[in-house]
């Protein structure tokens, strides 16, 4: 399996699930001699720590939001959940964006040496 395909199971790792990534992502730090992998796999903890906190965030107001009554029929909730897919949708903005460049990078390496 080439370097850049490599790079891309490290990226979809952390985009699917933390617990994944934490596999993909330690096998590669403490396995791997290659930097080029360490690199992405820091990376990768990186932007899933950032999301990953953002959703505990607004996991933390929308508990105590339900403490409240009237919470799910209020604006409270109403700006939770459009937060929340805010996050997500930019969750996926995010990882595509990091394959897609990671797909041209590795395509016009490929394209140089041939």
């Amino acid at each position: 399996m080439s370097n850049m395909w490599k790079k891309i199971l490290i990226m979809l790792s952390g985009y699917v699930n933390f617990i994944a990534f934490a596999v993909v992502g330690g096998i590669v730090c403490f396995k791997s001699e290659d930097e080029e992998l360490k690199k992405t796999a820091k990376l990768t903890l990186i932007i899933s720590l950032i999301f990953l906190g953002l959703l505990a965030i607004f996991a933390i107001y929308n508990y105590i939001g339900g403490m409240v009554d009237g919470y799910i029929s209020s604006a409270a909730y109403d700006v939770y959940v459009i937060i929340n897919n805010i996050i997500l949708i930019a969750k996926i903005i995010v990882y595509a964006v990091l394959i897609i460049m990671e797909l041209v990078k590795g395509l016009s390496k490929k394209e140089e040496n041939n």
